[in-house]
């Protein structure tokens, strides 16, 4: 018979029920971060973030767009740069995010990529995208395709986010936007829709329970284990000086 190693009963929860039960429920209006992934003048996939904005501002949602234009390619600056700043602090104040991407040589871009490489699992003590909502969609010039909102998942999965089941892929995208930069009614406006209502959804169930959702044995232990060794310093430095 396999072994397996002895769990560290101190760190061991017990998954607990209650715990679901939200002792206080978040009133405000869900905060939505949107990040989009070109910078051209007439960028699709800007105009489909905004025309998700506007859905999600019908659904009562308070939304923020980040402009990409002037942010650093990872590590060519330091985290103390403005826009690197700005684009934490968004992180920070959402509850749920949407990513959206043209597909370039059947990838995501380097625009959208540099944007998710500056938010870090972790800050010091603060996990800037850990239990938040996402929902994933691109545009397409050609024939649809899902090669980058598949990426998009991957990513969202490594930054522990709660991915939503439903997507949007755009196809050929300059057809389905008019002169005054408005998404055309279609199929693909109405899966639009579909995925921002799931993602509200997904927002009001799990924002009051996320810090049980990302509540891990492994980190307490870890954490405890900081904690114990931090305690057993201070002891000694007490020792030391007396």
């Amino acid at each position: 018979m396999t072994e397996f190693p002895a769990l560290d009963a101190p760190f061991l929860a017990r998954i607990d029920q209650h715990r679901l039960e939200s002792s206080s429920r978040a009133s405000h209006p869900p905060r939505i971060l949107l990040l989009y992934g070109s910078l051209r003048e007439r960028s699709f996939s800007r105009l489909l973030a905004l025309e998700a904005a506007r859905i999600l501002q019908a659904l009562g949602c308070e939304t923020r767009i980040f402009d990409p234009r002037d942010l650093p390619l990872p590590d060519a600056s330091g985290p103390d740069h403005p826009k690197v700043q700005e684009l934490r602090a968004l992180s920070e104040w959402s509850e749920g995010q949407v990513w959206c991407s043209p597909e370039r040589h059947g990838a995501i871009t380097g625009v959208i990529k540099s944007q998710i490489d500056w938010i870090p699992l972790e800050i010091g003590s603060v996990r800037p995208t850990q239990g938040k909502t996402l929902a994933v969609m691109q545009v397409s010039g050609g024939s649809q395709s899902f090669n980058a909102v598949n990426t998009l998942r991957l990513l969202g999965r490594w930054m522990r986010m709660i991915t939503i089941p439903n997507q949007s892929s755009v196809a050929m995208a300059y057809r389905e936007f008019d002169e005054n930069d408005r998404m055309k009614p279609s199929s693909y406006y109405d899966r639009v829709v579909d995925v921002m209502e799931e993602l509200v959804k997904f927002t009001l169930l799990t924002r009051d329970r996320a810090d049980y959702l990302v509540d891990r044995y492994s980190e307490r232990k870890t954490g405890g284990r900081i904690a114990e060794h931090a305690a057993l310093a201070a002891e000694a430095m007490r020792h030391e000086t007396a």
